[in-house]
């Protein structure tokens, strides 16, 4: 690997394309129902209904939701529920997998090939990326090294899926806005990319970056782009002071995010517990449209 200027790597940038009157997509990142999909309320395969029932066409799944099952004929189930639904399949949040940057090298390869069948169903949903962790061990360079070079090697393997490889600010030292950026340096590779969450920025319960510092970071890599949402203050007015008055002020996160040329999906990730999933879910949604509006303006 050579290292890549932040120029080369923005180029193959997932800005989409921006529509007159919305500068970004809206997607529902399936976590926010992770109560629901654990309680046995539906399934993986009523996800797509679920979704455009708060309002949603978009959709990015979690691989644990799957259960294992990623063979043809359920991805065919799955397609089939999304066209009827008239819903798009944007990518596939795979955990578990084992460590991309493990010091072992074999382990590395290991977890490289473990996530070969998620780069297929993900192919067969029609989705543009898988999104990936960048856990590692060691100092602050080899876990920089050893992320890179487990993610290079997993976007080859993406290469004939034509997939992209895009990495969360999920734990670790990933959720150090500057290690992932340099991660992305070192990988150098035209389908890796990061997806910023505007929430996911401790590392052992601390604050490790201003969140919006942090995306302002990760942007100009990001190929996807996740909302976190928790409890919503009280009678707001409007969605657009309620979208200010949250932890982090999701209507100035849309702005940093668009006006850096990144106007592919934004994901609806909420984690509240005041709100049903479904409530909190649809809150965050139309705070997000309120953003669109606003930019679009």
């Amino acid at each position: 690997m050579r290292a890549a200027s932040s120029a080369a790597l923005a180029d193959h940038h997932l800005k989409g394309e921006k529509k007159a009157d919305r500068p970004f997509e809206i997607s529902l990142a399936q976590w926010s129902f992770h109560k629901a999909l654990g309680a046995g309320e539906f399934t993986n395969l009523e996800f797509p209904a679920q979704t455009k029932a708060v309002g949603i066409d978009a959709v990015e799944y979690v691989n644990r939701f799957f259960n294992g099952d990623t063979s043809d004929d359920y991805l065919k189930k799955l397609n089939a529920r999304c066209k009827d639904e008239g819903v798009t399949s944007v990518l596939i949040m795979v955990d578990g997998e084992g460590q991309l940057g493990a010091a072992d090298e074999a382990a590395r390869k290991k977890s490289v090939q473990n996530h070969e069948k998620w780069l297929k169903a993900a192919k067969a949903l029609g989705c543009h990326s898988i999104r990936v962790n960048a856990g590692s061990s060691g100092t602050f360079t080899e876990q920089m090294e050893r992320a890179a070079d487990g993610l290079h090697q997993l976007c080859e393997l993406a290469d004939p899926y034509d997939l992209n490889v895009i990495v969360e600010n999920h734990g670790g030292l990933s959720s150090n806005a500057g290690w992932l950026a340099g991660v992305m340096e070192l990988c150098d590779h035209p389908r890796v990319g990061t997806l910023p969450d505007f929430g996911n920025f401790r590392i052992n319960g601390e604050r490790t970056f201003d969140p919006y510092k942090g995306v302002r970071i990760l942007t100009p890599y990001a190929k996807g782009m996740s909302a976190k949402s928790y409890d919503f203050p009280e009678a707001a007015p409007s969605p657009v002071t309620e979208g200010r008055g949250l932890k982090f002020d999701l209507i100035e996160m849309c702005k940093i995010v668009t006006d850096a040329g990144y106007h592919g999906h934004i994901g609806v990730e909420y984690e509240g517990g005041k709100l049903s999933e479904r409530d909190g879910i649809i809150r965050t949604r139309e705070i997000l449209e309120a953003a669109r509006e606003q930019l679009s303006a």
